[in-house]
């Protein structure tokens, strides 16, 4: 049998992050006979001692990030470069054209999701042999301040077509955003939804059960979110609406939310991040902290959707938030912010609102959601809240929007293999 063909990604970090993981469900799903995944990613140069370390040099001193262990199980190799921080930019390129050349012939493509110095590493990579360089957009926005800024300047080079071979995006929004409104407008970029695992998703009651358990949460109204601790996600406004979610429950006296009077009320947070430490102390400050669970990163993220009742968004930006889309495979309801690209409103389950609204604005329209659980969806004829009964028309929905990662895999393999997609 021959050997299979190596595509190299590329990004940041091998975290739990959302573009980190499609491409683990991408890589679980594909004909690993035939196709092969290898990742480079990034790290601080300093524990080194050098200002250009070789991948080896940097792999000693790299701490093993979430992935690592389910990449080297599927048969991919992890790599690794100096992170570049804007003032290193002469070493930045001297390590990567040092890696291509020492790798040359081993990839058939490079596909960069790590758009903030793609303009840098592809280009490099087109100069060491690799036949076909793709930069992969996966985010709307920036971050603010500086840092912000210099990201835009540097990947301005995407929006021109020698910079690299393909662009692919998964959403419009995002390829307006990384390859500007020529290249998006020419048809040059291909838009590929982040495709989700569907199956993991499904509504599974005794999972449901079992989580809400451990949690201690057996008899109570969780609404919950999945989700970085990023300046992206919005997590102060999240927590906002939460707080004011229980203040109008609390002094309810026209009894118009009397289903929910007497019910324990809790906020249920997936994720890690920099801005952990601040939420929490927000919710102290808010005296709400005995009512939130900050639960961290999760390798069963799937079976605690189960667990949750509603699903909280309020995102300042994203590329196309798989969590989203997994929501709605778990037959949640979730109300997401405006801003978010309009491609994850797959089923009836999605509203939106403006975050410039008053979070108390949002709070009444998840306590008006809940006392409606059950009504049956005009358009689809879909019992919004009944999640065992929904269950099977959801997911069809979903996958007949093009988010099934098995379909994507096939799409995917093809691709690699012959360089077309049809």
């Amino acid at each position: 049998m021959a050997e299979p063909i190596r595509i190299l990604h590329v990004f940041g970090t091998l975290g739990l992050g959302g573009a980190e993981s499609r491409i683990m469900d991408l890589y679980r799903h594909i004909d690993r006979d035939k196709v092969q995944f290898d990742f480079l990613v990034h790290a601080a140069a300093e524990p080194t001692g050098k200002k250009c370390p070789t991948s080896d040099e940097l792999m000693l001193v790299r701490k093993p990030d979430y992935f690592d262990a389910a990449v080297r199980k599927l048969g991919g190799n992890i790599y690794c470069i100096p992170r570049y921080h804007g003032t290193n930019l002469r070493d930045y390129k001297n390590a990567i054209r040092m890696f291509f050349m020492q790798h040359r012939g081993e990839w058939k493509m490079v596909q960069g999701h790590m758009t903030s110095t793609a303009a840098i590493y592809l280009p490099i990579a087109k100069t060491c042999g690799i036949g076909t360089t793709i930069a992969h957009a996966r985010s709307a926005g920036v971050d603010p301040g500086i840092k912000g800024i210099v990201t835009k300047i540097i990947r301005h080079p995407l929006s021109n077509t020698e910079t690299c071979d393909l662009r692919f995006s998964c959403t419009e929004n995002a390829a307006r955003a990384v390859f500007g409104d020529t290249l998006t407008d020419g048809g040059l970029v291909r838009i590929i939804p982040n495709a989700i695992d569907l199956r993991r998703f499904v509504y599974n009651s005794e999972a449901r059960e079992r989580i809400r358990k451990e949690l201690g949460l057996s008899n109570a109204i969780v609404i919950g979110h999945v989700g970085r601790f990023h300046y992206a996600k919005n997590h102060e406004y999240l927590i906002k609406v939460f707080a004011e979610f229980l203040r109008i429950l609390d002094h309810d006296e026209v009894n118009s939310f009397s289903m929910l009077h007497g019910m324990r009320i809790r906020l249920l947070m997936l994720g890690e991040g920099e801005l952990m430490d601040t939420m929490k102390q927000l919710c102290h400050d808010l005296k709400i902290s005995d009512k939130v669970i900050f639960a961290g990163n999760k390798s069963n993220a799937n079976e605690y959707y189960q667990a949750m009742d509603y699903f909280l968004f309020p995102s300042r930006y994203e590329g196309l938030p798989g969590t989203v889309v997994e929501a709605q495979a778990a037959g949640l309801q979730c109300l997401v912010s405006d801003s978010i690209t309009p491609e994850v409103d797959i089923t009836p389950l999605v509203s939106r609102m403006s975050i410039e609204e008053a979070p108390a604005t949002w709070a009444r329209k998840i306590l008006n959601d809940l006392m409606l659980n059950g009504v049956n969806d005009e358009e689809y004829g879909i019992p919004i809240g009944d999640r065992e009964a929904s269950s099977s028309p959801i997911i069809s929905q979903i996958a007949a929007a093009g988010f099934d990662v098995k379909t994507q895999a096939e799409m995917m393999s093809k691709f690699y293999l012959t360089g077309k997609f049809s």
